[in-house]
């Protein structure tokens, strides 16, 4: 599940005025799951890290706060960071370990498969974490599309009365993270030529996620080795 937000938390550039201004601030898309899910396990994970270190024995405590310098990076990561920050010029991709800035005039098209992913102009693909794809979700809306199809060739509507009408008139209920790309591809279509929204691909390594990764992995082997 995937939870638009109509303000970002980063500061904000410097915007044009005029008709160039975006519409409006940055619209971010997580997903609600993960960030439930990201939360208990760092709850787990700091229940048994704190217990361990002040109750461990020997080599316990320090293996303990070797393995939280390790895991909650990776939790915060894959859980919590994850996020796509959408305005009137650019297209910001958050992921475990990458920001990617993406310009509308770059982005070639979005595509969902078994993934959410965006292409570039120059080929380049970028997976979309923050939208998870729910094939349940959204097999469940082609056996709804299909059944609303076949009742209108067939005419029934008028059998099925106004609350039958009223659902074929709204629609199957398309998945979260479904709704959010065909908002983003609306709004490529809409802005892809504007001047404002031209550029190139940035993508930054996030570092400040990385470093303690590597730096828990080197503090558990070198723990684990000298046994």
């Amino acid at each position: 599940m995937t939870s638009p937000e109509q303000q970002s938390p980063d500061p904000e550039p410097t915007k044009p005025t005029g008709s160039a201004a975006p519409r409006y601030q940055d619209r971010i898309y997580r997903s609600s799951a993960g960030l439930v899910g990201g939360v208990l396990l760092l709850a787990v994970i700091g229940w048994l890290g704190v217990d361990a270190v002040f109750a461990g024995e020997g080599r316990t405590p320090w293996l303990a706060l070797a393995a939280m310098l390790f895991l909650v990076p990776l939790v915060v990561a894959y859980t919590l960071r994850p996020a796509v920050y959408v305005n009137d010029d650019r297209l910001r991709v958050r992921n475990p370990f990458r920001v990617i800035v993406l310009p509308w005039g770059q982005v070639a098209s979005l595509r969902s498969g078994f993934t959410n992913e965006v292409l570039t102009a120059s080929g380049a693909k970028y997976q979309l974490w923050s939208l998870p794809v729910s094939l349940r979700a959204r097999n469940k809306a082609n056996r709804q599309e299909a059944r609303a199809a076949a009742q209108v060739v067939r005419g029934d509507g008028g059998r099925r009365g106004a609350g039958g009408a009223r659902g074929a008139a709204e629609g199957p209920r398309r998945h979260e993270s479904d709704r959010a790309m065909d908002e983003m591809r609306g709004l490529h279509e809409r802005r892809q030529d504007a001047g404002t929204a031209q550029g190139e691909v940035t993508v930054r390594w996030a570092y400040e996620i990385a470093a303690p990764v590597v730096a828990g992995a080197v503090l558990l082997a070198v723990l684990l080795a000298v046994g």
